[in-house]
């Protein structure tokens, strides 16, 4: 794993939406969320998510999708965009706008993209995503009119003419195309910013929705002429431009207190979703303005609403909460309730078998994710403080946390409910947690007391206090191998606890500077130590001394923060590694802290094999490197000036932050996150590492599905090599190529001519990319072919084999694993069947001979003389 280990960014967890438009794929079944500058998808039928891995350079405002799902284009507060190809997540183009954008929409034939521009709209044509140009957007046209912000935009149906709103309390009607005798249609009545417009299916009607919860209906007025025609559009375009547009009817919401954010409009059914400031968001049928639903669903406002072409899923995003929701309203059930850590995560933990990771954030919540769906299983938020440190138990079956609320709690994670609540006989803060190996014991470190607590997991009851450290206990780790614990503090000094002896005498390891983390290797031979000032500190655990020292100070730093004076470079904060951990075979050590990036040493020779950047986002603090002169002013760095007076709603303006509080605003008057990393673990399996992030929780891997397959450039590859191939008993090689060919009657044919002998030689060689299509196969041949022992011996080879691989990803494999289970479960039935059969048979044999048997001894007992 030294030199050749090469990670790749592979999912975004603990957030699922910060800010921005929420949008439905053209089939419905996925939803784009924003978090942050990245891009997550939620596959709502298959139960999964991912993240792209390209990023903006700050935090993305608006999202756009093509009607035909081939084009993504992303922009970030700044106004800079992407494009890229949704499909496979490749970023094709980058452009700059300019200026901030509010809305950004595709036309319906996909062949126009209308961006907001402030007070104007600019229309540019759609870039070809199949060749590379050089400057591929092009502007069609440029649209005045409004004299404040425009928020929204809406296309007709045929993409000849689009209606925007905007602050000034008006909506306007524009053509694509100049027309003659067309001037600007203007929609003017409201009190209040218009948000949202929309035609009607029949575009007979517009549907105009303002911020005071006002819904007004626009029609055709009569015309003046004596004539019997009243202008009525008969078609979109161009009857839809010339038609004299009036209010025809003016509905509203009456919600108190309560603001309109958000809509969405169902063409097909005319339903008209409405979200508020208030949490409530409700569905009215149009142009009938009939009430269908109202529910409360968030304690915030709710900052993103969208519906999906069938019009039975509603999607929303709560931004300050960090809430995604997707609602059937018809059933009135959720399909989708995911919810982030509302401030930063500050620890995480992988369980035994690498499925699971829990995360513990300053909201007091803990959170159990899966690696594979990206999803969250469960939220337990018995703590009332800030969750400080996870871990799960030996078997995988229990999860520990510790927290500053002076708790340390037990999770059954069967029937997940907190079935152990530990506390100390004064109460303390916990900074620290550590697990003995076997389950049964518990420890935690405090920040006031500077002792270590010890508790018994069956019992509940406190085992033993060990003191010792004259400073706060800032990490603990119980070794692999034995009962020894090691503690870390800010006292400069590592104790070695043997924690079943009698004496609790150590002898202390010192060091230079104040202990942030340590971490035991996984034979627990050596643990590593990381310091305040940036190095990493290596102690052989049998032999009680110094083995290696790392000095990180230059590999951490990074990452110039807001109100600096200095570059990054020549800055003195935050250069130390406050999380270390080993890999699966212990070669290796990674280490991150309050910078931006996350360092892989080799832990032997004490060399740096690689480094990421966690984050590009500039909307974090910490990620540019050096000092920016154009964001100075005469009032200091722009980014620190409070600006929440120019916001449009009452509450945002409002300053409801307590003196002195550091939690959110840190004293300022505004605060600004920081790029940093607070926790690092690797799975067990070792192939892949997470980061509990300023962003989130950020997972690396190892990308096996993109391995290098010669098959794949062999030009010979026919069902004639194939079947030569198999005539020469080269079985690996001939399935494998059976695969890649992909015809079922050769794959079928390779696979029924493997020898019964060979069976677990080929099962043990197959690549695990060709797993899945083999118990397919398996599968399939088993319920239909008449060899049950020959069908059954590959599926257990190929199960005994792969296990652990089909293990970890048995969501992915879920379907051919019920195939593989409906095939086996119907010859068990089969073989019950004839087994009882048999012994119904074989019970009535046994019943005749006794029968003739008795008949013959009569026989003779009536003829003692036979002849």
């Amino acid at each position: 794993m030294k030199a050749n280990f090469k990670a790749s960014f592979s999912n975004l967890c603990g957030t699922v939406y910060q800010q921005g438009n929420i949008i439905f794929t053209p089939d419905g079944n996925s939803v784009l969320s924003p978090v942050g500058n990245r891009v997550s998808v939620f596959d709502l039928v298959n139960n999964k998510s991912f993240t792209f891995p390209f990023q903006n350079r700050k935090n993305i405002a608006a999202l756009a999708l093509s009607p035909n799902g081939t084009i993504l284009i992303t922009v970030d507060e700044d106004g800079r965009a992407l494009l890229v190809n949704f499909r496979r997540g490749i970023v094709l183009h980058h452009f700059n706008f300019k200026k901030p954008v509010n809305a950004i929409e595709f036309s319906p034939n996909g062949s126009f993209i209308a961006v907001t521009h402030e007070s104007h709209v600019q229309v540019w044509k759609t870039p070809n995503h199949l060749v590379r140009e050089f400057a591929p957007f092009n502007l069609h046209r440029t649209y005045t009119g409004h004299h404040d912000e425009v928020l929204s935009i809406v296309w007709s149906p045929d993409s000849q003419c689009f209606i925007t709103t905007s602050k000034d309390m008006t909506a306007r009607l524009y053509t694509l195309d100049p027309l003659d005798d067309f001037r600007p249609k203007t929609f003017a009545g409201h009190k209040s910013a218009v948000l949202n417009a929309y035609f009607s299916s029949n575009s007979k009607s517009v549907y105009t929705v303002s911020r005071d919860g006002a819904v007004f209906v626009w029609r055709a007025k009569a015309s003046d002429s004596s004539s019997d025609s009243d202008h009525v559009p008969t078609s979109p375009d161009p009857s839809v431009a010339h038609v004299r547009w009036g209010i025809h009817q003016r509905h509203y919401f009456n919600q108190p207190n309560a603001k309109v954010v958000c809509s969405a409009f169902h063409k097909p059914s005319g339903l008209l979703i409405v979200g508020f400031s208030s949490g409530i968001f409700g569905l009215w049928e149009m142009p009938t303005f009939t009430n269908v639903h109202i529910l409360s669903i968030s304690q915030e406002k709710i900052s993103s609403v969208a519906v999906n072409p069938s019009g039975e899923w509603l999607a929303f995003g709560a931004r300050k909460l960090g809430q995604l929701l997707v609602w059937e309203w018809q059933s009135e059930s959720y399909i989708l309730k995911q919810q982030g850590h509302f401030f930063d995560v500050n620890a995480l933990a992988y369980s035994p078998d690498g499925q699971y990771i829990a995360t513990g954030g300053d909201d007091g919540k803990v959170k159990l994710w899966n690696t594979r769906s990206g999803f969250c299983i469960i939220t337990f938020s018995q703590h009332t403080a800030s969750v400080s440190a996870v871990q799960f138990a030996s078997q995988g079956q229990v999860l520990f946390s510790a927290s500053l609320d002076g708790t340390v709690r037990a999770f059954d994670l069967i029937r997940y409910r907190n079935f152990r609540t530990f506390t100390s006989p004064s109460p303390v803060q916990f900074s620290c947690l550590a697990v003995d190996p076997s389950g049964e014991v518990i420890a935690a470190g405090s920040t006031d007391s500077f002792e270590v607590f010890l508790w018994s997991v069956q019992t509940g009851k406190l085992l033993d206090v060990l003191a010792g450290h004259e400073g706060p206990v800032s990490s603990l780790t119980f070794s692999p191998t034995t009962n020894v614990l090691a503690s870390g503090s800010w006292d400069k000094t590592v104790r070695v606890w043997d924690v079943f002896s009698r004496s609790h005498t150590v002898e202390p390891f010192q060091l230079n500077a104040d202990v942030l983390s340590l971490a035991f290797r996984p034979d627990g031979q050596e643990f590593v130590v990381s310091t305040l000032d940036g190095q990493l500190t290596f102690f052989s655990a049998n032999l009680s001394k110094q083995t290696n020292v790392i000095e990180g100070r230059k590999d951490i730093s990074g990452g110039r923060k807001a109100d600096d004076r200095v570059a990054a470079s020549n800055s003195a904060s935050s250069k130390a590694f406050t999380s270390v951990a080993w890999n699966a075979d212990g070669s290796c050590v990674l280490a991150g802290g309050n910078s931006k990036h996350v360092v892989l040493y080799d832990a032997r020779e004490g060399v740096l094999i690689r480094r990421w950047q966690i984050s590009e986002n500039l909307s974090l603090d910490g990620t540019e490197e050096f000092l920016d002169s154009r964001r100075m002013t005469e009032g200091g760095n722009i980014d620190l000036i409070d600006d929440r007076g120019e916001d449009s709603d009452l509450e945002d303006r409002l300053d409801v932050s307590l003196p002195g509080v550091q939690r959110g605003d840190l004293s300022k008057r505004r605060y600004k996150r920081e790029a940093r990393t607070k926790c690092i673990r690797f799975s067990p399996t070792g192939l892949a590492w997470a980061a509990a992030s300023t962003e989130g929780l950020l997972i690396y891997s190892v990308d096996d599905g993109l391995s290098f397959d010669p098959f794949d450039l062999s030009i010979e590859l026919t069902p004639q090599s194939v079947l030569l191939t198999l005539q020469k008993q080269s079985y690996l090689e001939a399935l494998v190529m059976a695969f890649r060919l992909n015809e079922k009657t050769i794959i079928n044919q390779v696979y029924e001519g493997i020898p019964y002998e060979e069976i677990g030689l080929v099962a043990r060689q197959l690549p695990a990319t060709y797993v899945p299509r083999l118990l397919g196969v398996s599968a399939e041949v088993l319920e239909r072919g008449p060899r049950l022992e020959w069908g059954l011996r590959w599926i257990r080879e190929v199960l005994s084999v792969h296990g652990r691989w089909i293990r970890e990803r048995s969501v992915d494999l879920a379907s051919v694993l019920r195939e593989v289970k409906r095939a086996v479960s119907s010859f068990e039935g089969i073989v019950a069947k004839l087994c009882d059969e048999n012994t119904a048979t074989l019970a009535y044999l046994v019943d005749q001979s006794r029968v003739k048997e008795d008949a013959e001894n009569k026989m003779s007992l009536d003829n003692p003389f036979g002849r």
